[in-house]
């Protein structure tokens, strides 16, 4: 069955199926999830079975809206069906827009809700194998710095979140 997310064709928000969306480059919406812990942020490594930028560093997780769901619900929804994580309501910080190229021909052209939630390093975590191979806590200074230094381990929307919008997202907590 393929999932239809929502996109913008011809300027008309339209249903139209996830691989397409990329193989276009149509602009479509997306939701982040950051998951923090004062300073501290948990990432994950993408499963290598992922069809774009798998084994890179990425926020706590990502993902399209289905066609009809808003983006809070999806938020909550992927932090379950990716990383087991529930009880947590994120709220919405910023809006911020991309585009980037993600390997193979295709293209992420974001409009994208980016969530924070808080918890503590204490949160049970069980990682769903087929979306993530890897988690970490890691302290915002320390992500922003990694960034800025070795870019190929992030995926590209986290290199851009860290590099052209960490004051929208995170306020004044991270300065490199």
């Amino acid at each position: 069955m393929s999932i239809m997310i929502p996109a913008w064709v011809d300027g008309t928000l339209t249903p139209v199926e996830k691989l397409e969306v990329h193989q276009r480059g149509l602009k479509h919406k997306a939701i982040s999830v950051f998951v923090m812990d004062g300073q501290n942020v948990l990432v994950q490594r993408r499963a290598m079975s992922k069809y774009h930028t798998p084994g890179l560093w990425a926020n706590t997780c990502c993902t399209h809206p289905q066609w009809g769901e808003s983006s809070s619900d999806c938020a909550v929804r992927r932090l379950r069906e990716e990383l087991g994580i529930t009880g947590l309501y994120p709220a919405l910080r910023d809006t911020v827009e991309y585009r980037a190229d993600v390997g193979n021909g295709l293209i992420e052209h974001e409009v994208v809700d980016i969530y924070l939630a808080h918890a503590t390093k204490q949160l049970p975590v069980q990682i769903n194998p087929a979306e993530v191979m890897q988690v970490e806590w890691i302290g915002l200074y320390d992500l922003a710095a990694e960034v800025a230094r070795r870019p190929t381990r992030f995926t590209p929307w986290l290199r851009i979140y860290m590099q052209e919008h960490q004051d929208r997202i995170f306020g004044t907590l991270v300065r490199v």
